[in-house]
């Protein structure tokens, strides 16, 4: 799956792609931005784009196995799909630590202990086999809708 944590007006991400147990790929970029808004993606690589689809609109029946943390110009949203609600959407409190996926209670201990979001993935990568490769960084500003990404050394 992955892990993406939230702290402190950052949002953190790894790169992994897993299939069962075989690591497909370290270096995939979990982040879309579709119509302004960013969404950082977990979990069905191939849902993704039905994900976004559901954000905006579009009629989503069957149970998709991903979900996002989203910024949009309103604000901080975790969403997802499932079979019993359909679409939903859930604002996240900009003060508190968040994180989601395979990882994100390590992640969430981490930060409770106070790691930053990054250093909460990569403490989140030591225990859980779904979380590697390059942790990515989205700083959220004001203005929300203008987020800068970035992984070590790159600016995406």
């Amino acid at each position: 799956m992955t892990t993406i944590a939230y702290k402190d007006g950052v949002i953190a991400y790894d790169s992994r792609i897993t299939r069962d147990t075989e690591i497909v790929y370290d270096d995939f970029q979990k982040c879309h931005e579709e119509k302004g808004v960013k969404f950082i993606l977990a979990g069905k690589t191939s849902h993704y784009p039905r994900l976004v689809a559901a954000y905006f609109g579009a009629p989503e029946s069957r149970d998709l196995q991903c979900s996002a943390i989203v910024v949009d110009a309103d604000g901080l949203w975790y969403a997802g799909n499932d079979a019993d609600d359909g679409f939903w959407k859930s604002p996240l409190i900009g003060g508190k630590p968040y994180a989601i996926g395979s990882g994100g209670l390590h992640a969430l201990t981490a930060m409770d202990m106070g790691a930053t979001a990054a250093e909460a993935v990569e403490m989140a990568k030591k225990r859980d086999t779904c979380t590697g490769g390059l942790v990515r960084t989205l700083i959220i500003n004001e203005g929300m809708a203008d987020a800068k990404t970035t992984a070590p050394g790159v600016t995406v």
